[in-house]
């Protein structure tokens, strides 16, 4: 079965947040000392997202990305992993990590049948990294990189948010870091979504800024193509080197979207930008059975007309879509709940 919005696009990959707590307090997404968490008890269980999951893959859904927050403190995810592992419509279960728990973790995800890992990573600068997650925890995501390599996870990808005056500079350095551990570096635009409350439009450092960069280094890039669904444009360097680019705050990729997000409290969003979802959670614990989730699923999909991005791109005075206010009335419209 195959479900198409209002714009023809199909629902085929799910990011299901597992927890929106966070062992970093990145500038770009959890820029408050105060923050509004969801409550433990009010958290999916692992079965309660296998069954959940399950819904999704019969309506068409065939990927899933495990996020958080940081998903790795969510204990035992590696029985979350073996759970989902054996639906058999899940072609694809990914995961994106800051990468601080996997030495611990690695090779007991690798075992349950996490097929990739991608890996967040913005500098390669300690002091930046400092200074933009507020720990100091560089050398051990380096570690964690390490430890999935040795669980036997390759093509890994590095995902780089790359800001205007802050690690602009190092996009090359990127590139060679990427190249010498075989991991395919996404460049990201800086976004002005959920905790983005300092986002600021001079701040983006764009796709044409980063190709630029990156060809004044290395010489001709050639565009890889076929991007399809997919968030990241490929491209090749001229030895063979690939990476990608996401450009959603400058030339959004609405068109082709294909995803939707499972918060970790069962919240179902059709879009990163939206400011309202369905409370999946509720509906299951209520008794509903599998058709009836699914007919609620479905009827969201088909009358969905979210282009979030898009929308944003024709706003002429563009800033931050939410103040902190809003952040602390409706933790779901932070990006560490809602799975980024």
């Amino acid at each position: 079965m195959t479900l198409h919005d209002t714009f023809r696009r199909p629902l085929r990959s799910l990011r299901v947040s597992v927890t929106d707590r966070c062992n970093l307090r990145c500038e770009y997404c959890m820029p408050q000392e105060e923050y509004v968490w969801l409550e433990r008890h009010a958290l999916l269980s692992f079965e309660e997202i296998a069954r959940l999951t399950e819904i999704f893959t019969n309506l068409g859904v065939d990927k899933l990305r495990l996020t958080g927050g940081e998903p790795l403190l969510r204990r035992d995810l590696d029985k979350l992993v073996t759970l989902l592992r054996r639906n058999p419509g899940v072609r694809d279960l990914a995961l994106t990590t800051n990468g601080l728990l996997l030495p611990e973790q690695a090779r007991a995800l690798r075992t349950a049948g996490l097929d990739r890992i991608t890996l967040s990573l913005d500098t390669l600068r300690p002091d930046r990294f400092r200074a933009l997650t507020r720990r100091d925890a560089h050398a051990r995501v380096l570690e964690g990189l390490a430890a999935a390599r040795a669980a036997g996870f390759s093509g890994m990808k590095i995902n780089a948010v790359i800001v205007r005056g802050f690690n602009h500079d190092e996009i090359a350095d990127l590139i060679e870091f990427g190249r010498e551990h075989e991991s395919e570096v996404r460049f990201i635009e800086y976004m002005d979504v959920g905790g983005a409350t300092r986002w600021s439009s001079a701040q983006v450092f764009c796709k044409t800024e980063i190709l630029a960069a990156l060809e004044r280094r290395y010489g001709r890039i050639t565009p890889e193509g076929g991007q399809g669904s997919a968030p990241a444009e490929r491209f090749r360097l001229a030895d063979g080197t690939r990476f990608g680019v996401i450009s959603s705050t400058t030339q959004p990729f609405c068109g082709a979207c294909d995803r939707a997000r499972l918060t970790a409290d069962g919240v179902f969003f059709l879009c990163l930008y939206a400011r309202d979802g369905i409370d999946l959670k509720q509906i299951l614990r209520s008794g509903a059975g599998p058709a009836q989730i699914a007919a609620r699923i479905a009827d969201a999909w088909r009358g969905r007309t979210d282009r979030g991005a898009e929308e944003r791109l024709q706003v002429a005075q563009r800033a931050p879509l939410f103040q902190i206010q809003d952040l602390r009335s409706d933790p779901h419209r932070e990006m560490h709940t809602r799975g980024g």
